[in-house]
């Protein structure tokens, strides 16, 4: 384990030019929800380069929270913890640093605090049954607890106490695991039942307290209850600076060939489509999107997206998809290329827009007719 994360720490700095002395003293650090993914495991994902090692984000929320905590927080992504937490919460950790668990921890996650709607987020279905994965740096007993945002919690402020509804969704003590420990793939894992009648952007909580001392992790996983299946949007396609102005061209070139690659899970299921809206980008009055359009049980033809916007926002551009706007409804046709979709597998569309950057859209849909 140590050995793995002075490999990281070093690569980091020579990536920067930085020399420096590491210490070798032992490392508090143990585990991280995968699934739906923390903020800080989604960006660590984001933001690490496979070939050096380095902490490069793309993602806009993820750069800002590196800049504010610095690399050290995602090289030890898997260490949202209080040695003394023992398991406590309001009255211990104050409100807007419930997703760094406070300041009191061996590492700086104070930028994960940060009010922002462009993490990267897990795409959910309310009320639906999830495979929950925690991962297991390093095992120890204990208990999961899991909550939910109120209707009323807003991304555009920090998580407070009063933000969560006041009794876990899910609880589980001492779930099985896969793998590790010592590594990113290593996990715990279980089913939870997501709440009902949740929809748009949320946060779920998790909180695991080991039962052989006080050690107590602290996780903020960014959701959106839209008719997912897990899918994860926002993980390098995002820059690191938002443009002074609009970009004039798509950021992406039309394919030539419909798209072949599946999604990150099966869709939901149903013969028709169905469609995914996520913020990858913002700027002072603007903002970009992606839309990912799901072919259900069978193949489909043609798609059609359509949603209305929640406020003042509108339409300026779209790529891989034929756009019209009328008042606040947008529809968005398939492009001559794309309107073909496999059965469980997906194409994506892009668009700029002016305006609040909306935490998400109103009437989302997809048709085939």
């Amino acid at each position: 384990m140590r050995k793995r994360l002075l490999m990281y720490a070093m690569a980091g700095l020579l990536a920067a030019g930085v020399g420096a002395v590491v210490s070798q003293g032992p490392a508090q650090a143990h585990g991280a929800m995968m699934v739906p993914g923390s903020r800080t495991w989604l960006c660590y994902q984001d933001g690490r380069n496979p070939q050096t090692g380095a902490i490069e984000p793309k993602n806009p929320a993820c750069a800002a929270a590196v800049a504010q905590s610095g690399t050290a927080s995602l090289y030890n992504w898997f260490a949202v913890l209080r040695s003394d937490g023992a398991g406590r919460m309001a009255g211990f950790i104050p409100d807007g640093q419930l997703c760094s668990g406070g300041t009191g921890g061996p590492y700086n996650f104070t930028g994960f605090n940060l009010p922002r709607n462009d993490f990267p987020v897990t795409h959910l279905t309310a009320g639906r049954q999830i495979e929950v994965k925690y991962n297991n740096w390093a095992k120890h007993p204990g208990t999961f607890r899991m909550y939910i945002t109120k209707d009323s919690w807003s991304p555009t402020r920090a998580l407070a106490w009063s933000d969560l509804e006041s009794t876990p969704f899910d609880t589980v003590t001492n779930p099985p695991d896969r793998g590790g420990p010592g590594s990113d793939e290593g996990h715990y894992y279980w089913n939870a039942t997501l709440p009902s009648g949740k929809s748009g952007r949320h946060l779920i909580y998790s909180v695991w307290q080991r039962s052989d001392s006080n050690e107590t992790f602290y996780n903020c996983s960014d959701v959106v209850f839209d008719g997912g299946n897990g899918e994860v949007t926002g993980i390098g396609g995002g820059t690191t600076t938002p443009p002074t102005t609009p970009p004039t061209t798509p950021p992406t070139t039309a394919p030539t060939t419909p798209p072949t690659t599946p999604p990150t899970s099966p869709p939901a299921g149903g013969s028709g489509c169905s469609a995914m809206f996520n913020i990858s980008s913002t700027w002072n009055g603007g903002f970009q999107a992606e839309v990912m359009v799901h072919a259900g049980t069978a193949a489909i033809n043609k798609w059609t997206v359509s949603w209305t916007w929640p406020g003042s926002q509108s339409l300026t551009q779209a790529w891989n998809g034929t756009a019209s706007s009328s008042g606040s409804m947008v529809s968005v046709k398939n492009a001559s290329y794309n309107g073909t979709v496999a059965s469980g597998q997906h194409t994506t569309f892009g668009l700029l827009g002016n305006g609040t950057p909306p935490a998400s859209v109103n009437n989302l849909s997809c048709s085939t007719a």
